[in-house]
């Protein structure tokens, strides 16, 4: 038995991670009957699948390439709609121990107006709330649980390629943290290994969007204007977040439209930092934001969104970023990643042997089906918000954008109904649908008030049809059907494979 140690800061307790690699050194492979699934990854995802099956008596294999705790600037905030999940699936106390803080809404600032957007928690336990954290840590106490069963192993490798014969996965290829290659089969291997998957491209059609990146900083000793609160500055060109991930920490996320960055390296992101965003940022968090800057621990990632568009697979199945990405700027990702699991876990219950995969592989299509009305809800509002969010030289866009805010503030159900859908407590589509269309309207509402002109007439039209252009490219991508008739789609009544 190997382990692993992994401090985190004062506030937390250590811990370890058991990963049994059962000799592997005397083996170059494993048998069939060893393992029941085969899962590639220990993010997020990876670790919340290993427990559930585990727990549900499969035998798990887990493959992550790193098992040191990782050190990521998204992925931090989940909301209180992943934290139900995250209880169905017996895994909130991975919150503890963690430092985490509790979310209880959203505060959103634009030119120097700010509302405050509650989550709609009235009709819950008073401990459901959102969630933001290192996202290491929360990481790190997963792999925790899921190494704790006996039925889970939990490896450090990196999976080479999927071994398939006659178009059946029938287990991977990977090489140890030693360099020894060796091979693992199981009836079922899942692959959720993460935004930069690099075995996707056998298992669905990726379509990759990378519209922004976000620069990450983390403000020390300062106080967000709304406690307990994620923060949205609506600025220009696009969105600043705040949001604490400890008792002392805030972490900032400023979106740069486009792939191309300001240079970390010869000072121009700091100057870019400094003299366009400084000035949006709340005066409470200036001089924090300005030292965390000094400081120099500056971190990019890209965002990136990609409709699920699955290959049917025997014997695999894609789960987490691997398979799907909205943008990050609503933090969904984590709540469709723990959805997705309880559907998963759900299918998989009531099957006693996974070795017919042909069998397995239609049944399991009624997955991609019954994710849909949480996942593509989730999915929508999060590109869509983005879009609207952002600064445009296109009046009719910025109208949309400045009706977006005064319908949020307007409150009562103009804000609960969004936010509800956002933090992932009333996943309808045909809500958001509504909601993102009444900001329209009720844009172009206050462009022909108190009287309208020809001008104003053709910004409001332009205004509908842009909100148009927004919303149904997203809506298509994700499967008009499947997102808002998934009873007609007859993968949702497949009955278990017969043993």
């Amino acid at each position: 038995m190997r382990k692993i140690k992994q401090k985190v800061n004062a506030d937390c307790p250590s811990y370890e991670i058991r990963s049994d690699q059962m000799a592997v050194d005397e083996c170059p492979s494993r048998k069939e009957s060893d393992t029941d699934v085969i899962i590639v990854g220990a993010g997020v995802a990876g670790a919340a699948l290993a427990h559930t099956l585990g727990k549900d008596g499969q035998r798990v294999h887990v493959i992550e390439r790193d098992l040191t705790e990782p050190d990521r600037i998204v992925g931090e905030l989940l909301q209180p709609g992943g934290y139900l999940k995250l209880i169905e699936l017996g895994l909130e106390d991975c919150i503890e121990r963690i430092d985490a803080q509790h979310v209880l809404g959203y505060a959103l600032f634009k030119d120097g107006r700010s509302t405050r957007l509650s989550y709609p928690l009235e009709k819950f336990h008073s401990d459901v709330a959102g969630r933001s954290f290192h996202n290491g840590r929360f990481i790190q106490r997963m792999r925790e649980k899921a190494a704790s069963l006996p039925n889970v192993r939990l490896e450090q490798g990196t999976v080479t390629s999927l071994l398939e014969d006659n178009g059946t996965i029938k287990g991977v290829q990977y090489k140890t943290k030693t360099g020894e290659q060796l091979k693992s089969y199981a009836p079922l291997t899942i692959v959720c290994d993460g935004c930069f998957s690099n075995l996707r491209r056998s298992l669905c059609s990726p379509k990759v969007d990378s519209p922004s990146c976000f620069v990450g900083l983390v403000l020390e000793n300062c106080q967000l204007p709304f406690p307990n609160h994620g923060h949205v500055i609506l600025a220009d060109p696009s969105p600043i977040l705040f949001y604490p991930i400890s008792g002392t920490e805030i972490r900032c996320l400023v979106d740069i439209p486009g792939k191309k960055l300001p240079s970390i390296a010869d000072g121009e992101m700091a100057n870019y930092l400094k003299t366009v965003v400084a000035p949006q940022v709340p005066p409470q968090l200036h001089d924090a934001f300005i030292s965390a800057i000094d400081k120099g621990n500056i971190r990019t990632m890209p965002n990136r969104s990609m409709p699920a568009a699955p290959h049917p697979t025997p014997g695999a199945l894609l789960m987490g970023d691997a398979f799907n990405m909205r943008h990050p700027l609503t933090g969904g990702g984590m709540t469709v990643a723990l959805s997705d699991i309880v559907v998963l876990r759900d299918l998989l219950k009531p099957l006693r042997n996974l070795n017919d995969a042909e069998s397995l592989c239609k049944y399991l299509e009624s997955f991609y089906t019954l994710r849909k009305p949480v996942a593509s809800t989730i999915n929508t509002l999060a590109g869509a918000l983005y879009k609207v969010f952002c600064a445009s030289s296109d009046q009719a866009r910025m109208e949309m954008r400045e009706a977006c805010f005064d319908y949020l503030s307007l409150g009562g159900v103009c804000s609960n109904g969004p936010i509800a859908l956002l933090s992932g407590l009333n996943p309808q589509p045909l809500s958001l649908v509504l909601h993102f269309f009444a900001v329209a309207v009720y844009g172009v509402g206050r462009l022909l008030t108190p009287f309208p002109s020809p001008k104003r007439l053709w910004i409001g039209a332009r205004l509908i049809l842009g909100a148009s252009s927004i919303i149904f490219p997203i809506i298509k991508a994700e499967g008009v059907r499947q997102m808002f008739f998934p009873a007609t789609v007859p993968a949702c009544y497949r009955a278990p494979p017969q043993e």
